[in-house]
């Protein structure tokens, strides 16, 4: 019943001088629990909004559009954030920028232990976890398929147990799964999708 998580801030510095951030924080439950996901984006919205009312909505909106499955039309969890190649020629202005990104690392243990304790000791059943083999699965295919650090990893000779180390033990696959009406399962796709207000819930 916990979420998975994923989570990365990185720096990169040319010879040349030319400097850039990227990073983000996404969120994929199992099930989704919207007062989860809520905490989650309003901890995220908080940083944005420290550093410029423009970055939430913005990258919000990216890590809608890079975290989503295109052969399945839903997104790998409930987004998170996600930016990349932040940079300025204005040493003040990417110390700003610097500032943003320390805050972001350090914002998802505290956020995502709040999460894995309200919900590490919730009872499952073997039905419940069947449908997170499943969601699994998803999480497998945007990995392999679509994620550009895996792919770029895996083209450039990269130490292929250190970039497959994302995917999970257990995954399953299933034919044309149909949730029952009503069901958590159901409810759960029904928030698989690019732009869903988290906050306001």
């Amino acid at each position: 019943m916990v979420p998975i998580i994923h989570m990365n801030i990185r720096y990169f510095e040319m010879s040349n001088g030319t400097k850039w951030l990227g990073g983000g924080i996404d969120l994929t439950p199992h099930y989704v629990v919207p007062e989860d996901a809520a905490f989650f984006h309003k901890a995220l919205k908080t940083v944005c909004d420290k550093h410029d009312a423009s970055y939430y909505e913005k990258f919000k909106n990216w890590a809608d559009d890079y975290f989503f499955i295109p052969h399945r039309k839903e997104t790998r969890g409930v987004g998170g954030i996600f930016f990349d190649r932040l940079t300025s020629t204005n040493e003040e202005e990417f110390k700003k920028l610097v500032s943003f990104w320390k805050e972001v690392g350090q914002t998802f243990a505290p956020t995502y232990l709040s999460i894995v304790n309200k919900n590490k000791n919730l009872p499952y059943t073997e039905k419940e976890q069947n449908w997170q083999y499943l969601r699994r699965g998803r999480y497998v295919e945007f990995n392999l398929v679509y994620d550009k650090g895996t792919k770029f990893g895996l083209e450039t000779n990269g130490r292929v147990e250190s970039i497959l180390m994302s995917l999970p033990k257990y995954a399953s696959w299933q034919y044309n799964i149909v949730p029952e009406s009503g069901s958590k399962e159901a409810d759960t796709l029904t928030y698989l999708r690019k732009g869903v207000d988290f906050v306001q819930m």
